[in-house]
């Protein structure tokens, strides 16, 4: 069996990713089982360095607030504030204090530097301004919007002042209560402020939709879709607001089916500039429907990555990441009858796995579903094989 495993491993490179391929694809989905282990993050850049030199590809969107995103596109581009801002203030989740984010950032801004505009590379976020805890205020997003459409279209036209939203908002804060996320109660999503301001941001996109040739003509494409972006955070995080003052049983569902909507939607955005590589969790990346347990309960949505495979077909590809270990955190070598145990066997740390062979290999001999022994990793799930493009296995994840 191992022998047979081994027919269908190369070693981790992108020229072996790409055959996997039928052809080079618009949106390359890198998967990880966990978060915050640069060793996958180091992964993850060598593989965007030689889709960059070998592949065309020129832009790198991970599981990051897209509006700190802009934040380190600006200095990867045109060199806008520091490193250290960059890093402080471009990042959400806490991954500004990742060394391997930090190259990534560097190496980026390296390459830019003297290349023309056409040519350079892009960063996206493309997660909401949400965390687990909670989720962002509107106002960063509606008052750019209106900012930029009240500079450019007849004030008439507006659907009201800036000063309207500023009311309407109120405090950040109410906005922001960790508590909204277990107990609804706490939640402005279904006031009547709020419920105005949906109505307000729906108005200011659908303007900024009717005057897209005279705002091209006034403005460039990057500020188009910038304005772009903020409409889509800020009519999402309005939704999103809504269904955490929910009291339905369908609460917590409606909730990560949005943050993915509102994924999928950056991703397609971003996705129109040419090539990019995505990397976010693999429940985020992958075709199937996406599983957790959240308060004791299940919950079930498609992914982001479902959303855009959906709408792109073969021109999106996803490679989830599998591993071995991550012994310290109590991550141990994986039993033989599972898929991360059969690929242990094999003697190289790393490999390019072709999943819908190493699924005809298998045959009737399916592996058993592995037991993470820690709830910040998922392991790979063996009824998805065959559903992915492929998958990376690395066999020991050391601290980093």
């Amino acid at each position: 069996m191992v022998t047979d495993i081994k027919d269908t491993a190369r070693a981790v490179d992108a020229a072996a990713v790409m055959r996997l391929l039928p052809a080079r694809p618009r949106l390359l989905a890198l998967g990880e089982p966990t978060h915050g282990e640069d060793a996958l993050l180091d992964l993850r850049n060598e593989l965007f360095r030689q889709l960059v030199e070998e592949e065309g590809y020129r832009t790198i969107g991970i599981e990051s607030d897209c509006l700190m995103g802009l934040v380190v596109d600006d200095y990867v581009t045109s060199g806008a504030g520091t490193l250290d801002e960059a890093m402080e203030h471009g990042f959400s989740h806490g991954w500004g204090t990742s060394a391997s984010n930090r190259e990534l950032v560097r190496w980026m801004r390296a390459y830019n530097d003297g290349r023309p505009a056409s040519d350079r590379l892009r960063f996206a976020g493309f997660d909401g301004p949400l965390e687990t805890a909670g989720a962002g205020s509107p106002r960063q997003a509606l008052t750019a919007l209106h900012g930029h459409l009240a500079a450019r279209v007849d004030a008439d036209l507006l659907p009201c002042a800036a000063g309207t939203l500023d009311r309407l908002l109120g405090a950040d804060d109410r906005w922001t209560d960790p508590a909204a996320m277990m107990d609804p109660s706490r939640s402005v999503g279904q006031s009547a402020e709020a419920g105005r301001l949906r109505l307000l941001a729906d108005d200011l996109v659908a303007l900024l939709d009717a005057h897209m040739p005279h705002l091209l003509t006034e403005t460039s494409r990057d500020d188009w879709d910038r304005a772009r972006l903020y409409g889509r955070t800020a009519t999402g995080l309005l939704r999103y607001h809504h269904w955490m003052a929910d009291t339905s049983p369908a609460r917590m569902t409606r909730m990560v089916g949005l943050r993915d909507q509102m994924m999928a939607h950056n991703i397609l955005a971003f996705a129109e500039r040419g090539p990019a590589l995505l990397h976010a969790h693999n429940t985020h990346l992958q075709r199937e429907k996406s599983t957790i347990r959240m308060g004791g309960a299940p919950l079930e949505w498609w992914s982001a990555g479902a959303l855009v495979s959906a709408r792109l077909g073969a021109e999106y590809a996803f490679v989830a990441t599998a591993l071995g270990t991550i012994r310290h955190q109590g991550v141990d070598t994986p039993a033989p009858d599972t898929v991360e145990g059969l690929l242990y066997a094999l003697p190289e740390d790393r490999y390019v796995i072709d999943a819908p062979r190493l699924a005809t290999a298998l045959g009737d001999s399916r592996p058993v579903p592995r037991v993470s022994p820690w709830f910040g990793y998922a392991p790979l799930d063996p009824a998805h094989l065959a559903a992915g493009d492929g998958f990376v296995f690395v066999k020991d994840v050391p601290r980093a």
